[in-house]
């Protein structure tokens, strides 16, 4: 329990922490609150001022007023509430959404700042969730959940100031029966809401399976696995029919709960209220303002009930974005000037490192990795899948820290490097190029935003990329469509070269960037490669071995480990060696 509470309180501090984003705005704020205020105390009026009129109406009104007189009081109140309505929900609506904004410009800012590490155990949909779902949540807590349970409480407050003040007796009648009937009311609506939220999942996971079979169609008809996913639809269903028929008897339930206790409360008090008009010790006039109160109060306990259900989850929701806002970046949001001090020079070394992902501290990935890449070295990296090439890259990159031993440039660290600073004068050619999804000068432009259009040009003429682009209606302006798939691979590739020329690195790494080529694809790709390359420190991850024949160095790594290093010549002369039989089963297809 003492922890349950421990994690609400932290849950609402956070909530509270929301309102740090509305500061800038909040004499608009405090400006919304008061015509909130002044708005529910002017309906109040209302029902006293019915009432009032009843008692004109029967000649026995106590202030002298005539029924005219109350036509000219509810045009007021009518006017006056319309007018506080519209400033309440200008105002709020200000605040929520200048408030709002800050927030998701401040959610997106810290999202692409995280380390890599933190988007190892999210999903994508959950991320965007918290800038989207979460932040939308917010708005609407801040534009009209707080607002209106608020307005609410003000309601029940005045509500029973008033009706002690006209029907004492009555009222205490009405506090013993009517709130603890209400509340009871919200407790099984709860139950109710709960239940429904079980058959929409239930029908969610139903909708799922007809989706999933509908865009897998061509499988599903390919195995013959109609009766599999008809079963499969079926069973899904007939869970949805369980839980609706259990849902229904419960509403049923809850309904012989409505007519037969809040009704009957309701019915006690007019019931009261009626034996007291005949025997002269209420007017009818105020038996009318007091059973309109009661009606309204009501509904305002009823409501409650919901929007603080919604308050809640807006308090869950500010929690799961503040815990986004609170997890320290890597990099600040800055354009990259690299100072000459910070220049990557020299030799890369790799000195004992061992590397364990954080998500299995258990599975070491690499161990005891120790190699030199030269200044301008072209070096490969080989070896069967899971021998940690591919971990090597990302831990030049950066993305993750040794668990033991140190990576060097120069005899230096490379965490001393500032991290912006250093990953400027890297670049990336990925086996699977997504692009995104503007334009292809956009795309290439990435590498340099700050590029001419000649520069850009000039970047995708070395990379045989103007071979295509020339071609297109469009050329530069053509748009590639969603990750880039209007361009064919070997398309999406020379941009992705075009895009690292662009950003002129020191030290480039090409992660199998041809091995998902056609033949005609892969020359014009292997063409630009070698221009990118010419003069960078290199480091390739091939799985294809014929092109990288002439690399200066080939590093061939299993389960973790360097086994081989050496030229093409000096590792082909070892028959025992790995990377003969590797070379050997690509050449033949035989393994050795």
């Amino acid at each position: 329990m003492a922890a349950k509470r421990t994690i609400r309180w932290q849950s609402l501090r956070q909530a509270i922490g929301v309102f740090r984003y509305i500061g800038p705005y909040r004499w608009a704020f405090i400006g919304g609150m008061l015509m909130l205020v002044l708005g529910s105390v002017v309906f109040m009026v209302f029902p006293w001022a019915a009432g009032e009129m009843a008692n004109v109406a029967i000649g026995k009104g106590r202030f002298g007023l005539t029924l005219w007189d109350f036509a000219l009081l509810f045009a007021i109140i009518l006017v006056v509430q319309g007018l506080l309505s519209y400033l309440r929900i200008l105002l709020f609506a200000y605040v929520s959404e200048k408030g709002m904004a800050h927030l998701r410009t401040e959610v997106f800012a810290k999202l692409i700042t995280l380390p890599v590490q933190y988007f190892d155990d999210k999903r994508t949909g959950e991320l965007t969730s918290y800038i989207t779902t979460d932040v939308e949540r917010l708005q609407s807590a801040f534009s009209v959940t707080l607002a209106e349970f608020l307005r609410q409480i003000i309601i029940m407050i005045v509500g029973v100031v008033v009706l002690i003040w006209i029907a004492p007796r009555l009222t205490l009648w009405m506090l013993l029966t009517f709130p603890v009937v209400v509340i009871l009311a919200m407790v099984f609506g709860r139950y109710i809401k709960r239940f429904s939220r079980r058959r929409q999942d239930s029908l969610a996971t139903a909708n799922h399976i007809v989706e999933e079979a509908i865009q897998h169609i061509r499988t599903v008809k390919a195995f013959v696995a109609e009766w599999m996913e008809m079963r499969k639809y079926r069973n899904a269903i007939d869970s949805v029919v369980q839980i609706s028929l259990k849902f229904a008897r419960v509403k049923g339930l809850f309904f012989i709960f409505v007519v037969t206790f809040l009704f009957g409360a309701l019915f006690l008090i007019l019931w009261l209220g009626a034996w007291y008009v005949s025997k002269g010790m209420m007017d009818v006039g105020d038996l009318f303002a007091f059973v309109m109160y009661t009606a309204i109060m009501g509904g305002a306990i009823a409501g409650l009930g919901n929007l603080f259900t919604q308050l809640s989850e807006s308090v869950g929701a500010a929690a799961r974005v503040l815990e986004i806002l609170e997890y320290p970046s890597e990099t600040p949001i800055t354009q990259i000037e690299v100072h000459p001090k910070n220049y990557i020079r020299g030799d890369l070394h790799f000195e004992d490192v061992h590397f364990a992902y954080p998500s299995r501290p258990d599975v070491e990935v690499l161990k005891g990795v120790h190699f030199t890449i030269k200044e301008g070295q072209k070096v490969a990296l080989v070896g069967p899948s899971g021998a940690g090439k591919t971990t090597l890259t990302q831990l030049v990159l950066r993305f993750y820290k040794p668990t033991k031993g140190t990576i060097r440039i120069n005899n230096r660290p490379i965490e001393d490097f500032p991290l912006t600073e250093y990953r400027a004068q890297l670049a990336v050619v990925p086996q699977e190029v997504m692009l995104f999804s503007g334009t292809i000068e956009d795309n290439i432009r990435y590498g340099n935003p700050r590029a001419s259009a000649e520069e850009v040009r000039r970047a995708a003429t070395l990379a045989n990329a103007m071979e295509f682009i020339d071609r297109l209606p469009d050329g530069m302006r053509t748009y590639v469509g969603d990750k880039g798939f209007q361009l064919s691979a070997g398309q999406r590739q020379r941009i992705a070269i075009a895009r690292a020329i662009l950003k002129n690195p020191r030290l480039l790494i090409l992660d199998e960037a041809t091995s998902s080529l056609d033949a005609q694809s892969e020359h014009f790709v292997q063409e630009a490669l070698e221009r990118l390359m010419k003069g960078r420190t290199s480091i390739i991850i091939a799985h294809r071995l014929s092109t990288i024949l002439d690399a200066d160095k080939i590093i061939v790594l299993q389960n973790g480990r360097i086994v081989q290093q050496g030229t093409h010549a000096q590792l082909l002369s070892d028959t025992d060696g790995l990377y003969y039989s590797l070379y050997k089963l690509q050449a033949t297809g035989v393994p050795m």
